[in-house]
């Protein structure tokens, strides 16, 4: 399937970052509390947003960065969800990668299962829909986490962090001109 391989080559990037990042930093990630990490997605898909009305940004990166950067903040938060939250724990590169490599295990078999569902109708929306789709989620993790994580009816913050990691891999993939879609553009 050829979506399954895409995801697989985004997130290779992604994983690739992530890797440097902690070699660089160590898992410093870990004093992320949910809702800071939350707040994280939130700024990046407000800047990505912003840039999309505008038409221009002032800052070198463009919106490709930011979406990246949300697959590894989600995947960061989907590792506190299964770890708990820690002020110092330190993960070694081995076991941060092995969590990592879980998250992303998880989400391509849910990516897997949405798209064979839903015919992967994502290639048919409007690009900056993504963005609002991703927005909507954050904001909805937002009002779950202000009621201390109880939902009455909702997937709850699991559930929206995984959604966001897969519709910022449809934007990569778009952004990438993906030759499936009608409009590659972003």
């Amino acid at each position: 399937m050829q979506t399954l391989t895409a995801f697989d080559n985004v997130l290779l990037e992604c994983r690739s970052l992530f890797e440097a990042k902690t070699k660089d930093y160590g898992t410093s990630w870990r004093v992320f509390r949910l809702p800071s990490l939350t707040d994280q997605l939130y700024i990046k898909a407000c800047r990505i947003r912003n840039i999309e009305q505008k038409g221009y940004h002032r800052v070198s990166e463009g919106v490709r960065p930011e979406w990246v950067a949300m697959i590894n903040y989600a995947i960061m938060a989907l590792i506190q969800l299964e770890l708990g939250e820690c002020s110092e724990e330190a993960l070694s590169l081995d076991k941060a990668l092995g969590y990592y490599d879980q998250q992303v295990a998880h989400n391509r078999d849910l990516l897997a299962n949405k798209n064979h569902d839903y015919g992967e109708a994502w290639r048919e929306m409007r690009p900056t829909s993504l963005t609002d789709m991703v927005l909507v989620k954050l904001l909805r993790i937002k009002q779950i986490e202000s009621n201390r994580g109880q939902a009455e009816v909702s997937e709850g913050v699991e559930g929206g962090y995984r959604d966001i990691l897969n519709y910022a891999v449809f934007a990569l993939i778009r952004l990438d001109g993906d030759p499936h879609s009608p409009n590659q553009s972003l």
